[in-house]
């Protein structure tokens, strides 16, 4: 039975290079059987075309394994070329499967990201990434469940809860709401796919690596980029990503001179969770704390402590009496008039600027020469691709229509297992419960 037409495996692609190697050794041995043309013979033997060999080892042959387990684009559209880019569809997926009462397992969402996205995630990774995510598999009445982390939950709904209550009926926003984040784009960075001729192969005169990176923060309201708050520097480290690069001392620096003279008075400044945006203020308690300090701090704050009380017990004596951290950007940002509001963790999708940072970064790829200067020099035409209309757009559509969907999720995934916990404990429902829930949810 031929294979001509039918969409290969990872495991396919890899049968492939491992026959043809196999034959390439025969020739080398000069075995009796002709050997003149592998290719052929890889094609025949399999009941594949020559061209499809040809492309295969060709792919294989410029960057190894790494190409046969990632293979391009399929039918379903490109490939999510980094774990961090799976987060919201592995979430969707999860909360999708286990809003229907289906069956949730890592083996399930691996067969998804492989059928879908053509990305083949080892087990023991998925699992690490789905725990770092903030999911956990648990026991339900009636489903088999990855389920969100508590503490994930309730960031995400105050979060939801704060930016709702900033909205006006016609689509504008009560306080202007400023969304800041931090990227970088490597001097090589250029396009995946090209056009080629099939008896060449995909081969394209790079450089080799990646090359040195520029560090890139910015800023967003409906009205576009906030003027003035463009910062562009080269890092200095040649490993790690861009968290590696940035430090309090450079971000503080410049949301106090680039962001905050810029931006709308009385605006809500909505950043990620990195950890240079949460440094502490001084004196609050924290896990790098003395016992002495978390001790002192107490006593200033008219809590009572015992002698032999171990550091963890002081500490969770402290975190009571301040239920939330207190940090020098929040503090900052007060004084100038200003509020800032961290997106939950594990959620790019609730970050318009990260769509801006795709559009920058695909345009600086169309433009690439593998040079430093080239890059510096494009940037300003990159960020001229995202206009206004853009971000107008990316805020009040795209969004807020994530906003929503979560919104509205969270709270029938509370009513179906209030549902169920009453159902097991033979309750009677409290009225209103089925309100606007779909029967196959309740099956």
């Amino acid at each position: 039975m031929g294979f001509q037409g039918k969409e290969f495996t990872p495991e396919m692609l890899e049968f492939v290079i491992n026959l043809k190697h196999y034959f390439d050794a025969e020739k080398l041995a000069g075995k009796v059987v002709s050997t003149a043309k592998p290719t052929t013979r890889v094609a025949q033997a399999l009941g594949i075309g020559e061209a499809t060999v040809k492309r295969i080892m060709a792919r294989y042959n410029r960057t190894g394994s790494e190409a046969v387990l990632s293979s391009g684009t399929g039918p379903h559209g490109p490939q999510v070329s980094t774990t961090g880019n799976l987060q919201p569809v592995i979430r969707n997926y999860v909360r999708s499967r286990n809003f229907s009462g289906s069956k949730v397992s890592i083996q399930g969402i691996r067969t998804m990201l492989l059928k879908k996205h053509e990305v083949d995630i080892p087990i023991a990774t998925l699992w690490r990434s789905l725990k770092r995510w903030g999911f956990v598999h648990g026991e339900s009445k009636r489903r088999c469940a990855l389920k969100e982390q508590d503490h994930v939950v309730q960031a995400r709904r105050e979060y939801l809860r704060i930016k709702r209550n900033n909205r006006n009926a016609d689509g504008t926003t009560k306080r202007p709401e400023v969304y800041l984040d931090e990227t970088y784009v490597n001097k090589n960075h250029s396009p995946r796919f090209t056009w080629f001729l099939d008896e060449d192969g995909p081969w394209v005169n790079k450089p080799s690596g990646v090359g040195p990176r520029l560090i890139i923060t910015h800023a967003i309201t409906e009205a576009g980029w906030i003027d003035g708050a463009e910062l562009v520097f080269q890092a200095k480290k040649s490993s790690g990503d861009y968290h590696g690069q940035m430090n309090w001392e450079n971000f503080s620096l410049w949301f106090t001179s680039q962001l905050l003279p810029n931006i709308p008075k009385n605006s809500i400044v909505i950043m990620d969770n990195a950890k240079y945006h949460n440094v502490l203020l001084e004196g609050t308690p924290s896990v790098s704390s003395t016992k002495d300090a978390l001790r002192n701090w107490l006593t200033q704050h008219g809590i009572g402590w015992e002698q032999d009380m171990l550091k963890t017990e002081l500490l969770t004596l402290c975190r009571h009496s301040i239920p939330k951290p207190q940090y020098k950007l929040d503090a900052i940002a007060e004084a100038h008039g200003h509020t800032i509001l961290r997106t939950p963790p594990y959620h790019p999708e609730l970050q318009p600027i990260e769509t801006c940072w795709a559009i920058v970064k695909n345009f600086l790829a169309d433009k690439c020469d593998f040079t430093m200067a080239n890059l510096r020099a494009q940037m300003p035409a990159a960020f001229a691709k995202v206009t206004p209309q853009t971000c107008r757009k990316l805020i009040r559509n795209k969004v807020r229509e994530e906003e929503d969907r979560y919104w509205d999720e969270d709270e029938k995934f509370e009513r179906i297992t209030a549902i169920e916990e009453a159902l097991a404990m033979d309750r009677l429902l409290p009225e209103g419960l089925y309100d606007n829930l779909h029967p196959h949810e309740l099956e």
